[in-house]
């Protein structure tokens, strides 16, 4: 996934498919946008890996979701193939955001400085495992990647613009110092999938 300037995405993770739905290629859905049927309105949506793009066909709610059937999948199997892809839209395609919020993709690539402006190193990622949004850092000697629990307690302030998060870090949390030989040449962030904005204090 290309990235522009200090690392943004250019895509942002709108819906995540899920179990096959019939046997005539319908998906459930899961929706990542903060009006939940909005990802239904950008037009095709990209696999993460860009090697396909999915034209939506119908769209139902559902108990935990949608469900969804795409143009050109019509079998069972087709949509078995398709279980746990995330699909993306161009980030210019979204709206943009009001004063006072921001993307969660708009995020990748921040600062993180301590309240004192130590910097702490850069945010690689934002997760939600299901018990709350978590942001990953990758520390700035590259020794080793951190999740911190993405709430007003621990990122108290987000300042998109000026490029930069401020993190009060846990006591639990002890960064320790890697020898240089057993530190990864390069790290491989996962991609942010939480549309949904955030207000900014």
């Amino acid at each position: 996934m290309s990235r522009p300037g200090r690392g943004r995405e250019t895509r942002v993770c709108v819906a995540q498919i899920g179990a096959a739905h019939g046997l005539r290629g319908g998906v459930h859905l899961r929706s990542f946008t903060e009006e939940p049927t909005a990802f239904a309105q950008y037009g095709p949506l990209e696999t993460e890996d860009g090697s396909r793009r999915l034209e939506i066909d119908t769209v139902k709610p559902s108990r935990d979701g949608f469900t969804v059937r795409f143009v050109g999948v019509t079998r069972r199997e087709q949509a078995e193939a398709l279980r746990n892809v995330n699909l993306y839209v161009d980030r210019d395609q979204l709206p943009p955001a009001e004063d006072g919020e921001f993307y969660y993709a708009d995020l990748i690539g921040l600062s993180a400085l301590t309240p004192d402006g130590e910097v702490i190193g850069e945010v690689t990622a934002l997760h939600n495992f299901g018990a709350g949004d978590i942001v990953e850092l990758t520390l700035s000697d590259g020794s080793q990647s951190v999740m911190l629990a993405f709430d007003e307690a621990t990122v108290p302030e987000v300042d998109v613009a000026g490029g930069k998060i401020v993190v009060v870090m846990p006591e639990e949390i002890v960064v320790q110092e890697q020898p240089a030989s057993s530190r990864p040449n390069a790290a491989k962030p996962p991609a942010s999938r939480d549309l949904q904005p955030r207000k900014s204090d």
